[in-house]
């Protein structure tokens, strides 16, 4: 019994001091990367056992492929990033709906491109991934359950399960490895440019929450664009933010791991955006088009720019880094 005491005060305190990169890696990275891949695996399953646009069963997969990706979407580089593999899995915004019409021309030509799955992923990534799909799924003016619909949506979901299986096997079999030992054979030379990378990544998550998932269906007061919100066709552009938000805390909160004060002012800020999030019920985000419902929005984006502010000014400094340049810069 006093040896197995002993054990687990060792395998704690092991785990209480285990450098930060890794504990990202082992409690973030990999394991995100690794829900999405069993997500859309799951979502490929469910298209092969029934492929009609209104299947509920077809829909839940999306859902939680969905909310898998928005758990990682601020992952953004390494093995997302390589061979194209985020655009094509995941292409929103669509600022020129080129989504609607690239899926229009393989419908109207009945391209038999979906047949091949080499040939597939060499179509737009307009109509490839989760927001080609969520189209097909809920939009309105997509008709029938014709044979060449079916195997569009084939199409679509088994490219999307290749891809999100390549992201989280190029994590597990290699990235993963080059972020915990920096030096001349690593992307990162030192400690430090692998923790950069991670903090940089935390401030991506958050722009593109407050910018993206909250600003572009905000648009301005004179013209609100709820129809340029995440996923609104299937109503889950709320449920996005919330997921992504519960996964950047998660991020935070390993990267402040050493300092117990700034964790709870962490703490604080995300629960309070989390709160907001909770109360709003407003799956959508139509409720932009009132001036209550931009108010409440409004709100909850002026949350997540608080957490910003406490990364950057004090999260930041504390780990001895800038955030950079990100994946969002110059868009």
């Amino acid at each position: 019994m006093k040896q197995l005491v002993a054990l687990i005060l060792c395998l704690a305190a092991a785990a209480a001091s285990a450098d930060p990169v890794d504990q990202v890696l082992d409690v973030h990275v990999l394991p995100g990367f690794a829900r999405l891949a069993d997500e859309t695996a799951l979502l490929a399953n469910a298209a092969d056992a029934g492929c009609e646009e209104r299947d509920p069963d077809l829909r839940a997969a999306l859902n939680g492929a969905l909310r898998a990706w928005a758990g990682v979407s601020h992952l953004r580089f390494g093995p997302t990033e390589a061979e194209n593999r985020a655009f094509a899995l995941a292409f929103w915004p669509d600022s020129r709906g080129m989504t609607p019409k690239a899926l229009a021309g393989l419908i109207a030509a009945e391209d038999p491109v979906v047949q091949e799955a080499e040939g597939f992923a060499q179509v737009s990534v307009a109509a490839r991934g989760l927001y080609a799909l969520e189209f097909l799924l809920y939009d309105e003016g997509q008709a029938g359950n014709d044979p060449y619909h079916c195997a569009l949506i084939r199409a679509i979901v088994r490219d999307s399960a290749g891809l999100a299986r390549a992201m989280a096997a190029d994590w597990h079999d290699r990235y993963a490895a080059l972020m915990r030992a920096p030096g001349p054979d690593s992307p990162y030379r030192s400690r430090d440019e692998a923790m950069q990378e991670l903090f940089k990544a935390l401030g991506t998550g958050l722009q593109i929450t407050a910018d993206l998932r909250l600003g572009r269906p905000l648009g301005s007061f004179a013209r609100p664009r709820p129809n340029r919100a995440e996923a609104w066709r299937a109503g889950l552009s709320l449920l996005l933010v919330i997921e992504a938000l519960h996964s950047q805390r998660q991020l935070a909160l390993l990267l402040a791991e050493e300092d117990a004060g700034l964790k709870a002012r962490l703490t604080d800020a995300f629960d309070r955006a989390l709160g907001d999030a909770a109360a709003l019920d407003d799956p959508a985000l139509a409720g932009v088009a009132t001036p209550a419902g931009r108010f409440r929005v409004e709100a909850l984006q002026q949350r997540v720019n608080e957490i910003r502010q406490v990364v950057a000014q004090e999260l930041g400094p504390k780990l001895g880094v800038s955030a950079g340049f990100n994946a969002l810069d110059g868009d």
